[in-house]
């Protein structure tokens, strides 16, 4: 007993002031957002490290690789791994909104009266701009902003790149990127301690305030949404631990998932679970160059919960407006228009409201039906942060058994 309680003591104290700052919330109401400023502290320390934790952990990990071929073959597994992922994702989503539709035909009346209450402004950005913008920025001091993370990983690999392949004269500074990985990482273990009472009082908050969002036509949806998760959580996540390193695999992710879970759960940030993910997943046995490539990349481009979120956007608005989501053709539009959303466009700064312009472009509806599609991506927000960000870990699992097949996840 002493034992487990030590295996999981970090998990249990998260969950323990979790499940309290929830409590608290339910009582409290919109009361709760007293507590904020507390929550607000943890996820400000959490974001200061952000950078410079992305930037040694990347620039570190491949700036120590004496093989380019190694890089190479952990970039492509990745790539792979995360479009695998997240098409399971969106066969997951479809089967779920076609096996329990989302809104009743007695809700249809009420949500399009909602569609004039809110205006919103179109993104007349071209498409290949998006992109570009999406890994570069036109100057060096917004790489170091969190709202430009993708631009800060490709200056980070760029960065580790060039260290590697400088030789001998990059030797000193290949010790500085190894010293300085350290440190940042001794400065999350003590923002950590405080983890249990700032994550406590910002969940705290979101529940006072989030509950008279879950209305009328969206309760079905949020519920639906929960109970996906879960299976995808537990099931789906169990099959991939079991396809990475079999029972073993299966054992120890499930032994170490516990804290980026609830971080996840938390914080509703894939971002601020970075810190929790890297150091847990190392426990795992994932190899620290996988762990420092997959992790910070994943957050960025790998959002399962959100492909699975973008198959009910798609699917809601086919439903409100009497397009049949059976057909051959639906299918195809659903699964891939969801796919592309929450796989592509969550990667771009802003890209929620991308997101929703994009679905609402690229099937004809009317652009005052964006509204209604940005309060699912708010009801759904706590869940699909957990699969985003334990599909990173998950997925590293992967792309470990596919770049070193001979490690097995086996618990010493």
């Amino acid at each position: 007993m002493l034992n487990w309680l030590k295996n999981y003591r970090d998990t249990l104290s998260l969950l323990g002031g979790v499940i309290i700052g929830g409590i608290v919330g339910l009582f409290m109401g919109t009361d709760a957002t007293v507590l904020q400023p507390f929550g607000q502290l943890f996820l400000n320390l959490m974001y200061m490290v952000l950078i410079p934790l992305v930037f040694f952990s990347i620039a570190n990990a491949i700036g120590q690789m004496s093989s380019g071929s190694r890089l190479g073959k952990i970039l492509i597994s990745t790539v792979a791994v995360f479009i695998f992922t997240a098409a399971v994702a969106a066969v997951v989503g479809y089967l779920g909104v076609y096996l329990s539709p989302l809104i009743n035909k007695g809700d249809i009346g009420h949500l399009k009266a909602l569609m004039g209450s809110v205006k919103v402004e179109k993104n007349n950005t071209p498409m290949l701009q998006q992109v570009v913008n999406m890994f570069t920025v036109d100057d060096f001091s917004k790489v170091l902003s969190k709202q430009y993370m993708l631009p800060a990983i490709l200056f980070s690999l760029l960065f580790g790149i060039a260290t590697s392949t400088s030789g001998k004269a990059a030797e000193p500074f290949r010790q500085f990127l190894a010293s300085g990985n350290v440190v940042v990482l001794k400065i999350i273990k003590y923002i950590m301690y405080y983890a249990p009472f700032g994550l406590g009082c910002y969940f705290a908050s979101i529940v006072g305030n989030l509950g008279s969002q879950i209305v009328g036509g969206y309760v079905h949806a949020y519920v639906l949404y929960i109970v996906l998760s879960i299976i995808y959580f537990f099931v789906i996540m169990t099959i991939y631990a079991f396809i990475a390193g079999g029972k073993g695999g299966v054992k120890n992710f499930w032994h170490h998932v516990g804290v980026p879970a609830v971080t996840a759960i938390a914080t509703s940030s894939s971002a601020a679970s970075i810190p929790a993910n890297l150091e847990y997943t190392r426990k795992i046995g994932v190899p620290n160059d996988i762990v420092d490539t997959v992790i910070p990349l994943g957050a960025n481009i790998h959002k399962d919960g959100s492909v699975i979120g973008g198959i009910f956007k798609v699917s809601f608005l086919f439903l409100l407006f009497g397009r049949d989501i059976g057909s051959f053709s639906s299918i195809v539009s659903i699964v891939g228009g969801g796919f592309f959303v929450g796989a592509v466009m969550g990667a771009i700064p802003g890209g929620g409201m991308v997101a929703e312009t994009l679905i609402v472009s690229m099937f004809g509806f009317p652009t005052n039906a964006i509204p209604l599609l940005l309060i699912i991506s708010t009801i759904i927000d706590i869940p699909a942060t957990l699969l985003n960000s334990t599909g990173n870990v998950a997925s590293a699992m992967m792309v470990t058994k596919l770049v070193d097949p001979k490690i097995t996840f086996t618990e010493k």
